[in-house]
């Protein structure tokens, strides 16, 4: 636990465009200085040094930073299959840890990350900023409240149609093996000779990231989770392809998965469908979760929920037009003294009732996400999303790449977080 006037010293592990732009909302967080940064490519280095001082200590081996006494706390932002191993290390050497989305590039790896934290005492958290999100917990509070009713489905879809948002990531100019540590990047991933497309775009193959799913479904069952206060679903399935970005890549650029949520004593039983589309007729992202209940739904945005009121009809309606005279007669006696006519009223003429909620423009997500993890570090206690809570969203998100690939459903136990 760092003292209430002593700076949290930071590392960044991992320094492309997400690790970057982490770090630079850690450091302007009051209290908060980065010191060092590693990386395998020398030129994120120098641009390191470049953004925050000479005096930045640079590496291309993450152990030489875990070795720093000075240093509290290491944000991990390298290719996923890198996350499980620099976690645990850095739990080991004491750090405090926040990692990047997916906590880990395959569920089996999920419980030495578990154990890792438990054993630490350190503070560790994911870098999913919706669990921050003030639009998620306007959700939560709704969904609590009965605003909607019974939930009973939930759409969530995440769609882009620019180069840069299928990952067609710029691949530097210089590259080589003279300034990249190659062996390094590839770590516990099969050996192969130097391809840089590899690794400045490696969330397109399944050897180094997690695709759609760890990169975009994560993200949305994270935001759902936190809302509804779910543990995960039971079934996974999903289908898609590559139908646009045949670019090498090993990766579908469409999915679509449906999951199954079974019934708890906070909500009933609900089903799930999530969607990615890398080259939609939609603007440049959309983005959205819509909670469908019995009375109404709740959509949420980057920044905006609304919520929309459908009361339940009070009366079922009747169709008896093929039904003898005297029957119908007989038929809407009955319906009547079951259900009165009411007169109609100015209120009930309206058609639906629409509420939206907008945070302030400085309740961004992913900056109180750092907020919330450095003001955990300072008071020595869990995150808002500890290794358990990231394994229950990660674990059913990279299950839809196993539905995908072999091509059948999946069971999962939210409980146990493991493969049925």
């Amino acid at each position: 636990m760092a003292a209430a006037n002593d700076n949290i010293q930071i590392a960044l592990i991992g320094a492309g465009g997400m690790g970057s732009g982490d770090a630079k909302m850690a450091s302007g967080i009051p209290g908060v200085k980065l010191i060092a940064v590693c990386d395998i490519y020398d030129g994120r280095l120098q641009r390191a040094k470049e953004r925050w001082g000479d005096g930045l200590f640079t590496t291309r081996d993450y152990r030489e930073v875990l070795a720093r006494r000075d240093i509290d706390a290491v944000i991990i932002a390298t290719p996923d299959h890198w996350h499980k191993q620099i976690t645990v290390d850095a739990l080991g050497a004491g750090k405090h840890v926040y990692c990047e989305k997916p906590m880990v590039h395959s569920i089996d790896e999920g419980g030495a990350v578990i154990d890792a934290q438990q054993k630490s005492g350190k503070t560790f958290q994911v870098g999913s900023q919706y669990v921050s999100s003030l639009v998620y917990q306007k959700a939560r509070e709704l969904l609590k409240s009965g605003a909607i009713g019974e939930i009973n489905l939930v759409e969530a879809w995440l769609d882009r149609n620019t180069a840069i948002g299928a990952w067609q990531y710029s691949i530097p100019p210089d590259a080589s093996t003279s300034n990249i540590d190659w062996d390094r990047f590839l770590g516990n991933a099969p050996k192969r000779p130097f391809e840089p497309i590899r690794l400045f775009r490696w969330r397109n193959y399944v050897d180094y990231g997690t695709g759609v799913a760890g990169d975009l479904f994560v993200h949305l069952l994270s935001g759902l989770h936190l809302a509804t206060g779910s543990l995960g679903p039971t079934r996974v399935y999903a289908t898609g392809g590559q139908y646009f970005w045949k670019d090498g890549r090993d990766v579908p650029d469409l999915m679509l998965a449906l999951l199954d949520y079974p019934k708890t004593e906070q909500h009933p039983a609900f089903t799930v469908s999530l969607k990615v589309n890398f080259e939609s007729a939609l603007p440049q992202e959309s983005f959205g979760v819509k909670f469908v209940g019995s009375d109404g739904t709740i959509t949420t945005g980057y920044s905006e929920l609304t919520l929309s009121r459908h009361p339940r009809e009070t009366e079922p309606g009747y169709t008896i037009g093929t039904f003898p005279k005297a029957v119908q007669d007989e038929f809407l006696r009955e319906y009547r003294a079951r259900y009165p006519e009411s007169r109609p009223t100015a209120d009930s003429m309206r058609p639906d009732k629409e509420e939206t909620f907008t945070p302030p423009p400085e309740a961004d997500a992913h900056t109180l996400h750092h907020r919330n993890f450095y003001a955990a570090v300072r008071a020595g206690r869990p995150s808002i999303e500890d290794a358990v809570f990231g394994l229950r969203a990660a674990g059913p998100a990279l299950l839809t790449n196993v539905s995908y690939f072999e091509r059948r459903t999946c069971g999962w136990d939210p409980n146990t977080m493991r493969r049925v």
